[in-house]
């Protein structure tokens, strides 16, 4: 862990954006347009942990879709 890493108090959040991937975002910092807090707070690495757990599948909605149209087409 760097030097920075250690002295970093900042609290951070978790958001998500319209195409539903994450990020994080210093607390009382006013949220970019487009982005929504997902309800997580804690330090970097918390927070970094918390993403890896729920973001599974780190393609856009409009890749994603289209990969679960194709695989749907074949069946009956």
């Amino acid at each position: 862990m760097s030097l920075d890493e250690r002295e970093d108090t900042t609290v951070y959040r978790v958001v998500m954006n319209q195409e539903e991937q994450y990020s994080i975002w210093p607390v009382g910092r006013e949220l970019p347009a487009g982005w929504r807090d997902e309800g997580f707070q804690g330090n970097k690495q918390a927070c970094l942990e918390r993403i890896q757990e729920i973001w599974t599948n780190m393609r856009p909605i409009p890749p994603r879709r289209r990969a679960g149209d194709a695989a749907g087409q074949g069946e009956a």
